[in-house]
């Protein structure tokens, strides 16, 4: 939402519900490189569904994970999600895009459930209509001002300037497009599976045609466990990740992360059930997971059993050079499906729109 005239480096930062993810990458020649890369926790509800709740311990975060990577670049590009956030796909009469600046406050007022005073506006003209073209296809996005302003105010805080302001589930649309060897065409679904969200975005040769996120990710199974079997939130970590604790047997920890998985699996189903349901000329190809939770096989396993289609992880480095110099390319291949968001809002250049 927020679009300045060069083009140069930014940082991207994806602030999650449970870390901090933040990247640059230096383009040349339309070949990606690794410059920084960084993670760093938050504590618990700092965020909660997608709201900057404790500022000063984001402000915080942010702060020291900027300064351990001694970074010089001020200017950042970072996302948002969640119910403050509203993406609808409108159809209007063919216009030119400063005919559309000009209108897009009466348009949204047709579509946009909030007061038009209290938001952001931004949209996207994606072109003109298949079966009408008299008609074209538009994006539009309205994100509430003080939820936004919320980001823009952390970010102040620790000196920096957010030029870019985009939504998670198009972070991940382009980090998938710019970044992956996939074909594009047909229509696949990508689906960021957070900790406290998921996020989803149905593409139809490379052009999204339906969002949703849904408020439930991979503290479920934290929840789960603790609830089920008496433990503490670090203890319910620990086990998640496949540590140990005494007294507690692995089958049962099993068997609570396996029908914990296959709930947030059913609410993908539903999700991608209902976009099957609304348009019936469209069938989904494919699924590429990404987010925290694809990192457990089971996300793979249960969604392709439930969706019949293929469901691979996608992850967010596999056409970015890295230096192993000054990299552990162990570590990127492990932690790449958590940074698909902050990959995307680093290719994100001053003057994008």
């Amino acid at each position: 939402m927020f679009f300045g005239s060069q083009k140069k480096d930014i940082i991207g930062v994806d602030i999650g519900s449970n870390s901090v993810k933040l990247v640059q990458l230096h383009e040349t020649k339309g070949v990606y490189h690794l410059t920084a890369l960084g993670v760093a926790p938050l504590p618990s509800d700092a965020i909660v569904d997608g709201a900057i709740m404790d500022s000063s311990a984001v402000v915080e975060v942010i702060d020291n994970l900027y300064k351990s990577l001694k970074l010089k670049t001020k200017n950042v590009a970072t996302s948002i999600s969640g119910h403050s956030v509203i993406i609808r796909k409108i159809k209007l009469p063919i216009m030119t895009e400063e005919e559309m600046e000009a209108s897009i406050q009466w348009e949204a007022e047709q579509y946009i459930p909030f007061e038009i005073s209290e938001v952001n506006l931004d949209f996207q003209i994606l072109g003109p209509d298949a079966k009408d073209t008299s008609q074209m296809n538009v994006v539009l996005v309205a994100a509430k001002k003080d939820f936004v302003n919320d980001y823009i105010s952390v970010f102040s805080e620790c000196g920096l300037t957010p030029i870019v302001l985009d939504i998670d589930c198009f972070a991940m649309e382009n980090a998938f497009e710019v970044n992956s060897q996939i074909d594009s065409q047909g229509v696949i679904a990508l689906v960021n599976m957070g900790a406290s969200s998921i996020n989803m975005n149905v593409l139809k040769d490379g052009a999204s045609i339906f969002t949703r996120d849904i408020t439930v990710g991979g503290n479920m199974v934290n929840e789960e466990l603790q609830k089920r079997l008496g433990l503490s939130a670090e203890d319910a970590e620990a086990l998640k990740l496949g540590g140990t604790v005494d007294g507690i047997q692995r089958s049962a920890v099993d068997e609570v992360i396996r029908e914990a998985m296959e709930s947030l699996v059913q609410e993908v189903q539903r999700s991608l059930d209902f976009f099957s349901a609304t348009a019936s000329d469209d069938k989904i190809q494919a699924v590429y997971i990404t987010g925290g939770v694809s990192r457990n096989p089971l996300a793979k396993e249960l969604l392709s059993e439930r969706l019949a289609l293929p469901v691979d992880v996608l992850g967010a480095f596999g056409q970015v050079v890295i230096d192993e110099k000054n990299f552990d390319l162990e570590y990127i291949d492990a932690i790449g499906p958590l940074m698909s968001v902050a990959v995307g809002l680093a290719m994100r250049r001053l003057g994008d729109k």
